[in-house]
């Protein structure tokens, strides 16, 4: 079984990405913030044109699926991707 780990960066990189996607901006007007709390776990507060939206755990690892696609040519499905937190937060897809 192979593994690949995406860094923190690479993480924001995606749902930058995902998020300039979806709503019609450019990549550089997007602005991420990854959190971890004990209580709600992973989370991703994103700016666009000075609105400010929330993602949970579901939608950070929808945006990696779609950047390991994109960008490495890995298909991986949400059972392989696990968010790990030890100095900063990191993805960790098996395959």
């Amino acid at each position: 079984m192979s593994t690949t780990v995406l860094s923190m960066d690479e993480i924001i990189n995606s749902i930058c990405l995902h998020m300039a996607e979806r709503k019609g901006v450019r990549v550089q007007d997007v602005q991420v913030e990854l959190s971890w709390d004990e209580d709600t776990g992973y989370s991703a507060e994103v700016w666009i044109q000075g609105r400010s939206q929330y993602l949970v755990e579901s939608n950070m690892i929808e945006a990696i699926l779609r950047y390991l696609h994109s960008e490495y040519g890995i298909r991986a499905y949400r059972e392989n991707v696990r968010l790990d937190l030890d100095e900063e937060i990191t993805a960790i897809v098996n395959m």
